[in-house]
C-alpha cells in the first residue's frame, strides 16, 4: 500500500462539486468536504431540478511515464 503523505491526504479529502444541465457542466467547485457540502446545498437551492454531484477528487497518478526518446513519426507537418 502506498504511503499516505500530507499532500496525498489533502488531495484525497478534497471534493469536486458540479452542477449539470443535461450532459453539460455549468458550474464546478473543488474544496474540502465541509465547504463542498455547503456549496452543493447552495447550488441545489439556486438550481432546483438540476443534477448536483459531489465526488472525491481522484488522486494524481503515482508517476507519469517518461516520454520516448525516439522520434514517433517520419515527417514533420507542412
Amino acid at each position: 500500500m502506498p504511503e499516505l503523505t500530507s499532500a496525498t491526504a489533502q488531495t484525497a479529502q478534497r471534493r469536486h462539486v458540479r452542477v449539470w444541465f443535461g450532459s453539460h457542466v455549468i458550474a464546478h467547485y473543488v474544496a474540502d468536504p465541509e465547504h463542498a457540502a455547503r456549496y452543493a446545498e447552495a447550488m441545489d437551492r439556486r438550481f432546483a431540478g438540476l443534477k448536483i454531484t459531489n465526488d472525491p477528487v481522484p488522486s494524481p497518478p503515482a508517476a507519469a511515464l517518461p516520454l520516448p526518446s525516439e522520434q514517433l513519426w517520419g515527417t514533420t507537418p507542412h
